[in-house]
């Protein structure tokens, strides 16, 4: 079957007004139950979505369900494997790091009205809540114009939507995975005082864009190290791209503030790159920022989640 979009999760850039990103871990304890909870729970999650968006049929709600390689393994020890799916570990250069973290199962929801995301994610626990735990819960939210929680505006790197699908779902180099997607999930914390201290000039050298009208500066009047130019991937000599959301997450009376970025790509060895070229090149979005986690997901195509959901895959 050729690839079709229609077939796979929601891995587009829709970033959403209200975000959720949900990180769990299998308790191991009972393989087999563990097994059979997650097929009721799929086979159920997807229903969930359904009557939520006959419910609320103006929330634009949006959700991924991924696995990460140990879960696959674990869940489905004897069925095929997605090529690229691997266990994600700590990449790091003589000055950064970009830890890898525990997760086994993720849930990136997103929609227009919080009671919606709340309702989801509510649901879904209740079949989850017996045989996982919770390693982490980040609420994002939409700043303003759509802007990263820097300032500038998001995702201009990120293929046009019509043209998302190439770069974001599996094709037929992996026909049995076909529609489903990459998705590399990383918790940033940053230093905000820092940052705003910088004047706007420094800023948009850094980012490598002009803050307000987002137009990309020349090649000269960026930082070596500015961001756009640090985690650019080439393979062949042809710029690679991939779907990336940054989405801002704040307790703002705690001064705690970052950005959880969410990049979902047909080939894990593409954003694999742009990461260990951010190291490489010292992306100055590092100087001021802590990396606090990191963890790689396979996002089924629907089709596939319904083979989960029916035991086709144990």
């Amino acid at each position: 079957m050729p690839m079709n979009p229609n077939k796979a999760q929601d891995v587009w850039k829709d970033a959403g007004e209200h975000v959720q990103f949900t990180v769990l871990e299998l308790n191991r304890k009972d393989q087999a139950k563990e097994q059979e909870a997650i097929q009721e729970f799929v086979d159920r999650y997807q229903a969930i979505i359904r009557s939520l968006r006959i419910r609320d049929n103006k929330g634009n709600l949006k959700a991924s369900l991924g696995f990460s390689s140990d879960a696959w393994d674990y869940l489905f020890p004897d069925a095929p494997k997605p090529k690229e799916l691997e266990p994600y570990h700590t990449l790091a250069s003589e000055k950064y790091s970009m830890p890898a973290t525990r997760g086994d199962l993720f849930l990136h929801i997103r929609a227009n009205d919080e009671a919606v995301v709340y309702e989801l994610i509510s649901q879904c626990m209740l079949f989850l809540k017996d045989f996982t735990t919770v390693v982490d819960e980040t609420k994002g939210f939409r700043y303003f114009e759509g802007r990263a929680i820097i300032g500038f505006i998001d995702g201009t790197e990120a293929p046009q939507v019509e043209d998302a699908a190439d770069y974001a779902i599996v094709g037929d180099e992996d026909p049995f995975f076909e529609n489903g997607s990459y998705a590399f999930a990383q918790k940033w914390r940053h230093h905000m005082d820092i940052w705003n201290k910088l004047t706007t000039e420094t800023q948009e050298k850094a980012v490598g864009r002009k803050k307000f009208s987002d137009l990309e500066l020349e090649d000269g009047e960026k930082f070596k190290n500015a961001h756009n130019v640090a985690s650019q991937a080439k393979i062949d000599g042809v710029e690679q791209k991939i779907v990336r959301m940054n989405v801002p997450y704040s307790d703002p009376a705690s001064g705690i503030t970052g950005t959880y970025f969410i990049g979902y790509s047909r080939y894990w060895k593409v954003t694999k790159l742009m990461l260990q070229n951010m190291l490489k090149n010292g992306d100055y979005l590092l100087t001021f920022s802590d990396i606090l986690s990191g963890q790689l997901f396979f996002i089924p195509s629907r089709p596939l989640l319904d083979k989960i959901a029916d035991g086709e895959l144990n």
